[in-house]
């Protein structure tokens, strides 16, 4: 039975600080699983394959050998829509494989998600920490997309019926990690999700062309500021970090893992302090980006030497934080679904740092008017995502307490 979805408005009670309305529907016990589906091509007509070999030839990142074995044996591959049993079973060319992967209980995400800003063309959204973007590894069901495809985004008669162009539901058009908090964009029409995209882009862009940090602050389409809480004292009031980010080897991370790489893609991040925490041995920092590798905010301040603050798994250099685990991974060690079982050591979801997006300034992507200030002046509007007590200033906290009277 699907659960009811949840939603706090303007007008039915107060929303939550700094929010337009929160959303968001509790997430059932278990997923609805996964199907993987393969077409078979015979590359040598004199040589015969079997069902397990291309198993564990094409796709021994999912699962060991043993691992393939069980679930054939527990009739998750059907062939040409047959249940198949036999590992050993010979394939033949232009065959239909499909895995149906069972369903199972991710581990545990937060599902309210708070409007901070919405139009005719996108929304902006305040993401918790602990709650993924778009659908990986165990997180295939507890996403933000999940969220804006069960929520009902009623819309203007007026509006639906002179464009052509708006999509059942809104996109994320950028990521965060998912222990990253904070402002993320969705586009609501197709124009402004290609529009929005190319801004971020360009961004990246222009991070490869430009690493003199007297032009970081030039007319962009938008601009992203972050609040982090890093380990150390920084010396300087500011530093432009421009390293190049690519995948490194990293075990339990089939397609390699992000981190400071000389031969990666251009990126650029300016740190600037706003408070030294000396009691602490902590600075507070704001970052702006130019680029939007991932986790590039996490790998550029371990690279300086200032890792978040719990981090688990970036250290100073903006490598992992890596021992080789004993056992994990190997052909005789799988989990009960048959994968590999979970890595020992962190992997790029694991949650605990402190990183907020917290506001940003763009052109709209269908009127190109500078959203920029919260306060009404003239077409200018700042999207801000209020930050978490940790990573506000003495006076940000003093200012709040006002506010709330305490």
């Amino acid at each position: 039975m699907a659960a009811a979805a949840a939603e706090t408005q303007m007008g039915d009670g107060a929303p939550p600080p700094g929010a337009l309305y929160s959303f968001g529907t509790p997430w059932p016990e278990l997923n609805q699983g996964l199907t993987y589906t393969d077409t078979f091509r015979c590359a040598d007509a004199d040589a015969a394959t079997t069902l397990i070999e291309f198993y564990s030839t094409n796709h021994k990142s999912s699962a060991p050998l043993p691992g393939w074995i069980k679930r054939i044996r527990n009739g998750q591959i059907t062939v040409d829509g047959e249940v198949v049993t036999d590992p050993d079973m010979t394939l033949v060319d232009g065959s239909k494989l499909v895995y149906h992967r069972f369903p199972w209980q991710e581990p545990f995400a937060p599902y309210l998600l708070e409007v901070l800003y919405e139009d005719d063309d996108m929304v902006a959204l305040n993401k918790p920490s602990g709650l993924q973007v778009l659908p990986k590894g165990l997180f295939q069901q507890r996403t933000v997309l999940a969220q804006l495809q069960l929520k009902d985004w009623k819309m203007a008669s007026s509006c639906r019926f002179k464009r052509k162009d708006v999509q059942s539901h809104p996109v994320p058009v950028h990521r965060l990690g998912r222990g990253t908090s904070g402002l993320l964009l969705c586009a609501k029409t197709k124009v402004a999700k290609v529009r929005l995209a190319s801004y971020f882009a360009e961004g990246a862009i222009n991070a490869a062309k430009k690493r003199d940090k007297s032009e970081f602050s030039e007319e962009r389409k938008i601009s992203k500021f972050y609040r982090a809480l890093v380990t150390g004292i920084l010396d300087d009031d500011e530093v432009v970090v421009t390293q190049p980010i690519g995948l490194v080897h990293y075990p339990g991370v089939a397609e390699g893992l992000y981190a400071a790489c000389s031969s990666g893609k251009p990126a650029m991040s300016k740190v600037c302090v706003l408070e030294r925490l000396a009691h602490q041995n902590h600075t507070l920092v704001q970052v702006e980006i130019h680029s939007g590798r991932p986790h590039q905010i996490r790998i550029h301040l371990a690279y300086i030497g200032h890792p978040l603050v719990d981090d688990p798994l970036y250290g100073i250099g903006g490598h992992p934080n890596f021992v080789e685990p004993e056992s994990t991974g190997t052909d005789s060690s799988f989990a009960s679904d048959g994968g590999y079982e979970r890595p020992l050591q962190p992997v790029p979801g694991d949650c605990g740092y402190h990183l907020h997006a917290h506001w940003l300034v763009l052109c709209h992507p269908t009127t190109n008017k500078v959203i920029k200030h919260i306060y009404n002046l003239g077409q200018m509007v700042k999207i801000t995502a209020p930050l978490p007590q940790i990573l506000q200033t003495r006076e940000e906290r003093r200012a709040a307490a006002e506010q709330t009277g305490g």
